[in-house]
Order: structure tokens, then sequence, then C-alpha cells
């Protein structure tokens, strides 16, 4: 009889653990299937990371997004040639930078990062910063939804108004204010290519006071910028 009774009890309680599951999974599958049709057309309110930076600063975060054409046009294309030069060519995932990665995982034990500007969207969007294959797992299909839903200008526009750019700092424009008391419309190219540089870690460097290395990377961005061909830049017309 008592055991007959645990292992009821134990029934009910995966039936109530897989009720609670499903109940969680129809939840984000309406905050990932809203957010991609209404931050198409309009700005998100905030993001987890921003949420997550205001609880550890204990203070507002700065973030202002505006519309790419409020940006000047040094910012995007520093922004493809340091994150993702085939940004305007793929569908939201460069399989050659998965395989790589994949590879380097398969040699070293580590996985490297392999995110494209739409992967970097998604994950700012909905998901937590950090890195694992779960949250890597949730990021491919967003990112490919996102490609599919959303045009590559909006992306990229998105992309630069939630980046963080700076301690508190989200956005090209919140952080053009700040760092250059200019707009993010008149950055220069030298600015745009520093605000790109620092992106694999805003909180550690500065734009507007550059490290030598900061400097030595903005000048490898500025000189990829050249490089990068028409193709490379359509998207962005």
């Amino acid at each position: 009889m008592v055991a007959s009774a645990a292992v009821a009890g134990f029934a009910a309680g995966m039936m109530l653990l897989l009720r609670l599951l499903k109940l969680l999974l129809l939840i984000l599958a309406l905050f990932w299937g809203g957010g991609l049709l209404i931050y198409r057309f309009i700005d998100p309110p905030g993001t987890p990371l921003m949420a997550i930076r205001m609880i550890e600063r204990g203070q507002l975060i700065h973030y202002r997004p505006v519309a790419l054409s409020a940006v000047a046009q040094g910012v995007p294309r520093a922004v493809i040639a340091s994150e993702d030069s085939r940004f305007c060519l793929h569908h939201g995932i460069d399989l050659g930078a998965v395989q790589d990665a994949l590879d380097d995982y398969e040699e070293t034990g580590r996985l490297r990062g392999a995110s494209t500007i739409t992967m970097q969207v998604a994950r700012n969007l909905f998901l937590w910063p950090g890195g694992g294959f779960v949250r890597k797992g949730l990021e491919l299909p967003l990112a490919l939804a996102l490609d599919v839903i959303w045009p590559k200008r909006r992306i990229i526009e998105v992309y630069l108004g939630i980046a963080e750019m700076g301690p508190g700092l989200f956005g090209a424009e919140a952080a053009a204010q700040a760092l250059f008391g200019l707009p993010a419309s008149r950055l220069s190219e030298g600015q745009a290519a520093r605000l790109a540089a620092i992106l694999p870690s805003p909180n550690r460097w500065n734009a507007a006071r550059p490290t030598a290395y900061i400097e030595r990377r903005s000048g490898v961005i500025r000189g990829r910028i050249g490089q990068l061909a028409p193709a490379q830049l359509a998207c962005l017309k």
C-alpha cells in the first residue's frame, strides 16, 4: 500500500511537472513569436541584458534607439567589417563560421563564438548572455526566423539600437552622446571604427579613450571596411 501510494505520488508529481513545462514552453513561444512580429516594426522597450546591467549597477542604463538613417554610414559598415562580413549574404547563420567553430571545439574542447549579427540580435532580444549549447540551440532557430521575417536593414538597425557599447550604454546613439558628445549621425569613420572595436568587451574598453590595442584594432577594421565588396553592403540601402 505504501509503495503504491509512493508510485502514485511520483506519477502525479511528474504529470504536474510536465504541465508546468508545457505552460513554460507555450509562454516562451508566445513571447518569441510575438516579439519577432512586433519588434519588426516597433523598437523593443529593453532586453534581458539591460535588466541584468541595471541590477548589477544599481542604476538606470542609457538606451536610445534611433532609425538607421539617423546613424552615420560608417557605423553599420564598421560593425559588419568587424563582427560579420557576410551579414548581407547569409540567411541568419554563417554555416562556414559555425563549422570552423565546431572543428575548433573538437580539437581544443573550447567553444568559440561564431555569432552573426542576426544571432546576436536574437540572443540580446530573447535569451540570456553567456555561452553553452542550450542557449546556442535556441539562438539558431530564432536567428533563422529573424532573417525570414525581418529585412536585413531592420536587423542591423535593431542591433545598433540594443548592442552594449559601454558601461550602461546601449545602442549607437546613447554611446555617441555619452562618449563623444555627438549624435550618432555625426560620428566620424574613426569613431565608428572604435565603437566597433570595443564590442567584444564594452565594459572593459572605452571607445573615447582607446588603448593602443583598440587603436590598432580600429585601424584593422577601417582597412576591412575598404575591402568590403558592394554585395557585402548592399542590404544597408
